[in-house]
């Protein structure tokens, strides 16, 4: 059996064309692809344990710093100047408080050994974020809505994922710099995300389903804006009560945006094998016309003529994809 003269995916828009020409049962896109595969369904679960894990597991986060003494509970409005030192008194939260001891999620993952459940819980969830970011847009390619908006998305949920990891991993009371960086990044890119996603939401909505989810997902984009604003605007503040709200806030804000990932649930029902193949094909294509740019700036430098495929690559010029060379296969 022959094959092609040089090294061509045969999933390039070009091959496929002249596929369909020469079988016109032979689906010409992976769009149409889709209809004859199966479901996966098992990416049902990805959403929903991120949720889960992680709301579940900085609320373990929480009560363990409480029980340690190295935070005061939420339900505490009363705080001090200073404090004398207290007996610990084993299962019970501190009944002397100072602003140190405010109930910030990060004040919860400082100190040992609920720190090193709250790296473990920013970890594992900045990669379950990349992979929900990664299927939804594949997904919403899929769906032949290639956009800006789309590719604006994946990038604020992959930098909402590199924010948590910084988070995570640098504690506050040990790493202030690095630990403020990271949550500089991670709350505006988680923001920034829900807020694409509502827009992508409503762009695919077909039936009146999805404009249900779409306008469940605004509300909560739109509590997850004020809840972040107000916890900003209270932290400024040297008032303990008002620290202690802005507190209040920022543990709403991260359960919102937890809750509206669980959300994407409710797609991911349909995700297919061809879909992480749609999204990898665009990056493919996207990467190739990066690298095509540079190879064609060398190629004019020394003065050689070649046809450039749309990937751009140097080892698919002179593209042999005609009817000839195909029947050869």
């Amino acid at each position: 059996m022959s094959s092609l003269p040089v090294s061509v995916p045969i999933w390039s828009p070009h091959c496929l064309a002249t596929f369909s020409s020469l079988n016109p049962s032979f689906p010409s896109c992976f769009g149409q692809s889709r209809h004859i595969a199966s479901p996966m369904t098992a990416w049902i679960v990805l959403p929903v344990s991120l949720s889960a894990f992680s709301i579940t597991g900085i609320w373990i986060v929480y009560a363990m710093a409480v029980m340690n003494h190295h935070v005061c509970p939420v339900e505490n409005w009363s705080y001090n100047v200073t404090c004398t030192e207290e007996i610990a008194r084993p299962g019970s939260p501190k009944t002397c408080c100072t602003i140190q001891d405010i109930p910030l999620i990060s004040k919860c993952g400082s100190f040992p050994p609920e720190s090193c459940l709250f790296s473990l819980i920013g970890n594992v969830g900045a990669f379950m974020v990349v992979m929900v970011c990664l299927l939804r847009y594949a997904q919403v390619i899929e769906h032949s809505h290639r956009c800006w908006i789309n590719t604006s998305a994946l990038v604020s949920g992959c930098t909402n994922a590199l924010g948590l990891v910084m988070v995570g991993n640098f504690q506050v009371d040990h790493a202030k710099s690095l630990h403020y960086v990271g949550a500089g990044v991670t709350f505006p890119a988680g923001l920034l995300f829900v807020c694409l996603q509502c827009v992508l939401t409503y762009r695919v909505a077909v039936t009146a389903l999805d404009y249900w989810m779409a306008h469940v997902r605004v509300a909560l984009a739109a509590g997850a804006l004020v809840s972040l604003v107000l916890s900003g605007i209270f932290f400024i503040h040297e008032s303990f009560v008002l620290q202690h709200a802005a507190a209040i806030c920022e543990w709403v804000f991260t359960v919102d945006i937890l809750v509206f990932y669980g959300t994407f649930t409710y797609e991911f029902g349909t995700v297919t094998n061809d879909t992480m193949m749609v999204g990898l094909q665009q990056t493919h294509h996207h990467s190739g016309v990066m690298m095509g740019g540079a190879a064609g700036a060398m190629t004019l430098g020394m003065g050689a003529k070649g046809l450039k495929s749309p990937g751009g690559s140097s080892t698919s010029t002179h593209l042999n994809c005609t009817p000839e060379s195909i029947a050869m296969l």
